[in-house]
């Protein structure tokens, strides 16, 4: 009698694959932009009380470049632009969250809504966003604010919040369209679950890379449209923000003078809370895409250790290697498909 030995009991079982955690933090991508957004939220708190001097007094110093008594120079009457620029800061923070808050919101309400509702309150819906989405924002606010009696940060935020919801909305609605039919949805329907409760507990989870990523976008969105209304005058004797210290340099040719710090700071503070919100943006891309999260690596490992260089145009099919033989290399075969 042969006794055939068994190969379960000499083979080792195969290291289950750690699941990585706070995947999104570890991006290298996501870490700067989080930590540069960080760096801005914090300037924006503290910002009124570390400020070195009063934004708009004046001063014997005109026009003074950067030096140790004014870190970023002087304006035309003296006053301390790096005192503008850091007092600034919450005034761009403040219209960014609030009104990517307030058009996360109304998207969500009306894009989930609309994509999970079907009959006329639906096409309703649709319509209402097809509206606002043709709507011209810059001109629209122009038009609002130079009628309204104050503008403050406050109703510039709502105001672009108000006006900036339908794109997100028309997302939302297809990717709604598209969950409604979707087995596990049947199921909650099917056993008699409440509306509310399928939206909440089955589509919602399943939206939310989407809806921070349209959250993002539409605070990237208020910032530059705030800096351009006040960079064209629109609201810049409400108060202190990075437009409105470009607004003063260009009205008094800052550049034809030669005073290029006047500009430069609010310039490059732009465009790093530009770039931080671009980072983090592009964190959850990758985050929630798989095909982005390898970052651009041509090589995996698979679950018995082993390292697999990936060719472009092809999907390899990564099978178990058994004990003592060599892993098999991918390539292509004749009929063009990957083989081992």
């Amino acid at each position: 009698m042969t006794v055939v030995p068994s190969t379960a009991a000499s083979t080792p079982a195969a290291a289950p694959v750690k699941r990585r955690r706070l995947r999104f933090v570890a991006n290298p991508k996501a870490t700067v932009g989080l930590v540069l957004l960080g760096f801005f939220a914090l300037i924006a708190l503290i910002g009124p009380w570390i400020a070195p001097y009063d934004p708009s007094a004046r001063s014997s110093d005109l026009l003074q470049p950067p030096s140790a008594a004014h870190w970023f120079g002087t304006t035309h009457l003296g006053q301390d632009i790096f005192s503008q620029v850091v007092v600034g800061t919450q005034s761009v923070i403040v219209v960014g969250f609030v009104a990517g808050i307030v058009a996360t919101v109304l998207s969500v309400l009306v894009g989930v809504t609309s994509g999970y509702l079907g009959g006329a309150g639906s096409e309703a819906l649709s319509a209402l966003s097809n509206v606002f989405l043709v709507l011209p924002a810059l001109p629209l606010m122009i038009i609002i604010t130079s009628t309204l009696p104050e503008t403050g940060t406050l109703t510039i935020a709502l105001l672009i919040g108000f006006t900036s919801w339908a794109w997100g909305a028309r997302v939302l609605r297809a990717q709604t369209l598209s969950l409604r039919g979707r087995d596990y949805v049947e199921a909650a329907r099917a056993t008699g679950e409440k509306t509310w409760r399928i939206i909440l507990f089955e589509i919602l989870p399943n939206l939310t890379a989407v809806i921070a990523s349209g959250f993002v976008g539409t605070v990237i969105f208020a910032v530059t449209l705030e800096i351009t209304l006040a960079f064209i005058g629109v609201g810049a004797g409400s108060g202190w923000n990075w437009g409105t210290v470009l607004y003063w340099a260009q009205s008094q040719q800052a550049l034809g003078q030669g005073a290029w710090w006047w500009f430069v700071p609010a310039g490059l503070a732009i465009a790093l809370l530009g770039t931080a919100l671009s980072l983090v943006n592009f964190g959850i891309d990758e985050f929630v895409s798989p095909r982005l999260r390898g970052g651009g690596k041509t090589s995996v490992k698979t679950a018995d250790g082993h390292t697999v260089r990936m060719r472009v145009g092809f999907t390899p099919v990564l099978a178990s290697t058994p004990v003592g033989k060599t892993p098999p290399k991918v390539g292509a075969g004749a009929n063009g498909k990957a083989e081992s």
